[in-house]
């Protein structure tokens, strides 16, 4: 019995030790596949880059902020534009604000995916801390760049969902208010900022989008000539009268010099006079995400039909 036992416990301790040194092996071939990101091919403007699938930790340089929020995507940094813009206040509270040379503390904020404008400095040095993706200004309209950036943070879908729906309910209200004010009734969009005036065009925030792509109402002719192709004009206050349509819409900064408004000559424009100019808060104003058009959709919504 004696024999039969010695050989049997080897047996067994061998059994064991194989059993054990089992999971260790597949641990050691399974750890690369766990620390592996998943990726995507984003087509860029520059060229195909590859991408987190699911984002964590997006940095943003040069705007797009609301692109990102409203898609539920994570941010770790933003510029001093977004950081600032009393519309993100809440959801950028605990996020760094950072530029294109602080590049120390984009480093020890450890994003994976960048974005930004084309003209941002350092792009090769931000390549190398995460995947940088950068857009030309104006080189897509407002919502085609909602959707372009949809794709790249792997969520399209929704961002063309939200795209839809929008142009619905835009459309929808613009017919509403040409029934009450008219077909041909102007409206202007200008700026009162630092010492400066400004008229928009079609594509330059402030509401130009909605007012006059989504909504179709008129341009005066005067703005036209001078801010349809530029997408903006510097303006005097003494010429302002020239510029001002049917209704205005003032977009102001709180800081900003607004003694014009105390001149006769902006006092005599007809849309002053009939109660027609409504005031805009200019800090925030100048981002056309869907956070902030769905914030500007509701300020004409209830500025020319009181609801």
């Amino acid at each position: 019995m004696k024999k039969l036992l010695i050989p049997f416990t080897l047996l067994l301790l061998l059994i064991i030790s194989a059993c054990g040194n089992e999971p260790t092996d597949k641990k050691s071939s399974s750890a690369p596949e766990e620390k592996k990101t998943e990726t995507i091919t984003y087509q860029s403007e520059t060229g195909p880059i590859e991408v987190p699938a699911d984002p964590q930790r997006v940095l943003l340089l040069s705007g797009f902020t609301g692109n990102v929020i409203d898609l539920g995507v994570n941010v770790v940094g933003v510029d001093q534009w977004s950081k600032n813009n009393p519309t993100f206040k809440e959801e950028l509270e605990n996020v760094e604000e950072v530029s294109d040379e602080s590049l120390e503390k984009i480093i020890e904020l450890e994003p994976d995916l960048i974005i930004g404008l084309s003209n941002i400095k350092n792009i090769d040095k931000l390549n190398e801390i995460a995947p940088t993706v950068t857009y030309t200004w104006g080189k897509l309209d407002y919502l085609s760049q909602h959707v372009e950036i949809g794709k790249l943070l792997n969520k399209e879908a929704e961002a063309q969902k939200w795209v839809d729906d929008f142009k619905k309910r835009v459309e929808a209200a613009g017919d509403e208010i040409k029934a009450k004010i008219g077909e041909d009734a102007t409206v202007s969009v200008i700026e009162s900022y630092d010492k400066q005036l400004y008229v928009y065009g079609e594509n330059w925030a402030r509401g130009t989008e909605i007012l006059y792509q989504g909504m179709k109402l008129k341009m005066p002719e005067k703005v036209k000539e001078v801010a349809l192709e530029s997408g903006y004009y510097t303006l005097s206050a003494e010429v302002l009268p020239e510029y001002a349509g049917d209704y205005v819409i003032l977009s102001k900064y709180s800081d900003a010099d607004t003694s014009f408004q105390e001149t006769e000559t902006y006092k005599n424009i007809p849309a002053v006079k009939n109660n027609r100019v409504f005031e805009m808060e200019g800090n925030g104003a100048s981002f056309s995400d869907p956070i902030t058009l769905e914030k500007q959709l509701e300020f004409i919504k209830k500025s020319f039909l009181g609801n």
